[in-house]
């Protein structure tokens, strides 16, 4: 466990970020329930919803179990410890994944933010990301030699071309 305080400041959690590919495959799913506890402890990510059980799995273990899913996808983890009642953070990163026509789906976690896109377009959201990253950094460190009041310019973010 960390000791580190969660992040609740835009600009310090995108500079902050570092984002990782997690090398499996995985794919989205829904049962009707879940009693197995070789499915649950197999699972990625549980969530009940009305109309049934949303399942994260790896691709090679939900075909084990015969769970047949959609959206092959990777997982990447932002790797900040962000807060969740931080404001903003996803919505001022997910516009660039965007603009590259790519779905994502993310989920927060107690710890991280996860960003599970499209299996074959990862290896260019993680460079988008380090991208991000690596310009709000370079204009966190510009600020605060010329202009340290100009924290809640949209410019400040780093992410706009």
């Amino acid at each position: 466990m960390s000791t580190t305080e969660p992040i609740k400041d835009l600009q310090v959690l995108i500079a902050s970020m570092s984002p990782s590919l997690d090398p499996r495959t995985f794919i989205f799913a829904t049962v009707p329930d879940v009693t197995s506890e070789a499915v649950i402890s197999n699972t990625v990510m549980m969530f009940r919803e009305v109309e049934g059980v949303s399942l994260i799995m790896e691709e090679a273990v939900a075909s084990k179990f015969g769970i047949h899913g959609t959206f092959r996808c990777r997982m990447l983890t932002l790797n900040v410890l962000s807060a969740l009642e931080a404001v903003g953070f996803l919505a001022a990163i997910l516009p660039e994944l965007s603009k590259l026509g790519m779905g994502v789906n993310p989920v927060s976690a107690y710890y991280h933010d996860h960003l599970f896109v499209p299996a074959d377009r990862a290896e260019d959201a993680l460079h988008i990301l380090r991208k991000i990253a690596s310009n709000a950094d370079n204009t966190d460190n510009a600020d605060n030699t010329d202009n340290a009041d100009n924290a809640d310019n949209a410019d400040t973010i780093g992410i706009s071309p």
